[in-house]
């Protein structure tokens, strides 16, 4: 008995093990191509205008003429303000007067001295009465001079109480109203800007200075973009019109000022906006699909098919171009990646392809930077 029941184990025993295979895991691929990839840094700016003056005044009195309306465009020399004109033109009628009494007064003197001459050669006359008369006429073209510097004074003043604008440009809402007092040099009458052309104004970093004088020496149209605050495109390329004179030692930032032609008055003072440089690696450059990349810990990486395995490869980035990004190092033009299916394989893990996908064509400016 005991015999059989271990013959019947024995036969028990030498039942084959049952396969556990892993299936290979069906993925999407694309190739990857080379493209025209056409990006952007961008950089937060404020508009400023190129030229702008604070209007004050040179002489203290009442306003008694404002000649424009607020916030119109203004044009250079155009009459703006006027102020109480009535002492400054009576200082400047007694300066014209001092000056033709001081001139008649000359023109007395240098008689007396031409006849006092004649006097003296005939000895009727002693030679002191004639050195007086020198003397005299000397004094008298000073008190000429001193007649003419007051009656050049006179009229800067007389003309100070009327201003002008310095040049052509957009005006400000007044800080005065008729029969405000002015008190010289003090009151902020108004401002006036230049606004075409206008500028923007960006701050980099001085690791960049290099790269931004050589915009400046070689610019295209293409190299500066200006980005709204709502999000449009301006319309008008720009130009970089200076660079700081010296870097900011405690931000190691240095200023820039881009300038654009603003025919229309989009621009204004003050706005904001994104100014976007184009980037020196812009150009021919291997592109995926974005939703191929995986982060891990701060890398990135893609799995590329190798026959029927995958193998994933550390890639380097660029900036991303709508839904594809640019691979700057990693994987070359060619290669097929795997952009669907690869949640679930790891490093050299079998797959079953599907049919390849077209890389959807390169190109934008949206340029985020993960990469970088």
């Amino acid at each position: 008995m005991p015999v059989a029941l271990l013959a019947i184990a024995s036969c028990g025993n030498n039942t084959a093990p049952q396969s556990t295979a892993i299936p290979p895991t069906p993925v999407s691929v694309t190739e990857a191509k080379r493209g025209d990839a056409l990006y952007y840094d961008q950089y937060q700016g404020t508009v400023v205008a190129i030229n702008t003056v604070e209007l004050r005044s040179q002489v203290s009195g009442f306003i008694t003429g404002i000649f424009f309306k607020d916030g119109e465009v203004v044009h250079k020399g155009q009459t703006l303000f006027e102020i109480d004109r009535r002492k400054y033109q009576a200082a400047y009628d007694q300066a014209q007067a001092n000056v033709l009494s001081a001139q008649a007064n000359l023109i007395k003197a240098q008689k007396d001295i031409d006849r006092y001459n004649m006097l003296l050669k005939q000895d009727a006359i002693a030679r002191q009465t004639v050195d007086n008369a020198v003397a005299t006429f000397e004094t008298s073209k000073s008190q000429v001079a001193v007649a003419k510097a007051q009656l050049e004074s006179a009229a800067t003043d007389l003309s100070y109480s009327v201003i002008k604008a310095p040049f052509s440009g957009r005006i400000g809402i007044s800080q005065v109203k008729l029969g405000t007092q002015v008190t010289t040099g003090s009151t902020l009458l108004n401002t006036i800007s230049a606004e075409n052309p206008i500028a923007v104004d960006v701050v980099i970093n001085e690791q960049d200075i290099s790269r931004f004088y050589e915009l400046q020496k070689h610019p295209t149209d293409s190299t500066f973009r200006l980005k709204l605050s709502n999000d449009s495109l301006y319309n008008k390329p720009g130009r970089i019109l200076a660079i700081d004179r010296g870097v900011n030692n405690q931000t190691g930032t240095i200023k820039v000022r881009v300038q654009f032609d603003n025919p229309n008055d989009v621009l204004r003072d003050g706005m904001s906006g994104v100014l976007k440089v184009l980037n020196s690696e812009s150009g021919d450059q291997v592109i995926i699909p974005y939703k191929a990349v995986t982060e891990q810990m701060g890398e990135f990486f893609v799995f590329v098919t190798q026959d029927t395995i995958a193998i994933q490869k550390k890639v380097k980035i660029g900036p991303r171009l709508n839904n594809n990004v640019v691979i700057v190092d990693g994987i070359k033009q060619g290669d097929m990646v795997i952009t669907d299916g690869f949640q679930r394989l790891r490093d050299s893990g079998r797959i079953a392809l599907d049919a390849p996908k077209q890389t959807p064509a390169a190109g934008g400016d949206k340029a985020a930077q993960p990469g970088k």
